[in-house]
């Protein structure tokens, strides 16, 4: 999910099972848009998901741990009244100052210092590019990885395709192997 998108999840966008995988179906995220850009006068603004129709969807699939870990912040934390797992300190929409500086808290704590201070997941966006990176090297096909990025695969190819890596080997037997 991009950032926006995981700030403003809630509930009923979830199946999450009590094990294995689950799903989140994306329809719509609130960004912030500033108070001279919305016709209301509100920092926030609900819109369409990015790229896409105002009511188009993208579904992906949610791997266990995060199932896990959805479930458990929502026992743990509730949920806000209108169902989202992540709110502001007085119940709004989550800022992105707050999860910038929270996230800048949490990867000085988890990183070594020379990791901390290289461009290693420098922003919480990164980590869709580290999970394109690791989905493509793991062999998943584009147009899989494309569809839950919610890219076109000209797209995910344009922005990711120098990170696949380290695969020489493997590809290499591949086409031996089909050349027979």
């Amino acid at each position: 999910m991009r950032p926006a998108e995981a700030a403003d999840l809630r509930a009923a966008d979830c199946d999450l099972p009590d094990s294995g995988w689950g799903k989140v179906t994306l329809a719509e995220t609130k960004s912030r848009a500033g108070r001279h850009f919305t016709d209301d006068g509100a920092t926030h603004e609900r819109r369409g998901l990015k790229h896409r129709g105002r009511r188009s969807t993208r579904t992906v699939a949610t791997p266990p741990v995060l199932v896990g870990l959805l479930r458990q912040h929502a026992e743990l934390y509730g949920l806000a009244p209108d169902g989202r797992f992540f709110r502001g300190l007085h119940g709004g929409p989550l800022s992105e100052s707050v999860y910038d500086r929270w996230w800048k808290l949490a990867r000085r704590a988890a990183l070594t210092p020379d990791q901390a201070a290289s461009p290693l997941a420098r922003r919480a966006y990164d980590l869709r590019h580290a999970a394109a990176s690791l989905w493509l090297n793991a062999g998943v096909p584009a147009t899989e990885v494309a569809r839950r990025l919610g890219h076109s695969v000209a797209v995910l190819l344009k922005v990711y395709a120098n990170c696949i890596d380290g695969a020489e080997d493997s590809v290499n037997g591949r086409i031996e192997e089909a050349l027979g």
